[in-house]
């Protein structure tokens, strides 16, 4: 009976334990990364590089809502005077979706921006691929990073966790269609993170720039 009870009292325990751990990593990593995070374009430190993370595309090759409000963004931030260059890192798994292209496009064309500034990274699949990307095989050790603000804390975890010193600017200008269901997936994309971090890294796509993105 004694055995029994402390088998009990064990799996209690580790239960309890499990339990706060899935609650407590994401309330510190999104706590942590709000000091990091500006909302005024006019408070953010000069950087020589902004990193802009794909949000996907719209069926016409035009950036979708979210997407465009952190190209938006960038651009306010680059005429500012407080970036020099910007990252745009996307999908670009398949010949029909670009998202580095599109965002290379919006820039220069909605915004007029150099093409000389702008540097398109094609293999940046998730958080952890830009980050690890950005640092490991175009070199970059600081930069600010534009997202919105529900992801923000992620990518500054994720890329300050590679030693890629950075801070974010929040792209968000207002409510976007399906936030609540992103901001609910942000829960175990955070835990992920934490995975990906600390326990089993991913693989990424290591090589450089294609000669397809570079003019």
């Amino acid at each position: 009976m004694k055995k029994r009870n402390n088998f009990y009292k064990i799996i209690v325990i580790f239960l309890a334990i499990t339990v706060i751990y899935f609650l407590i990593t994401p309330f510190l990593i999104v706590q942590l990364g709000k000091q990091k995070i500006y909302i005024d374009v006019e408070k953010v430190p000069a950087y020589d590089m902004a990193i802009v993370f794909g949000a996907g595309i719209k069926e016409n090759r035009e950036p979708n809502d979210m997407l465009r409000d952190r190209l938006d963004t960038v651009a306010e931030l680059y005429y500012s005077g407080k970036v020099k260059k910007m990252l745009l890192s996307g999908d670009h798994s398949d010949d029909d979706y670009n998202e580095p292209q599109v965002m290379y496009d919006y820039l220069t064309n909605q915004h007029n921006i150099s093409q000389d500034d702008l540097i398109r990274d094609y293999a940046g699949l998730r958080t952890y691929d830009t980050c690890a990307r950005a640092k490991n095989v175009l070199n970059i050790n600081k930069a600010i990073l534009i997202s919105q603000g529900y992801h923000l804390s992620r990518a500054i975890f994720t890329c300050n966790s590679l030693n890629l010193e950075s801070s974010g600017l929040s792209a968000t200008k207002y409510d976007y269609q399906r936030e609540s269901f992103f901001k609910i997936r942000e829960i175990l994309a955070l835990h992920k993170a934490v995975w990906d971090i600390f326990i089993s890294p991913p693989e990424y796509i290591k090589d450089e720039l294609s000669p397809d993105f570079i003019e």
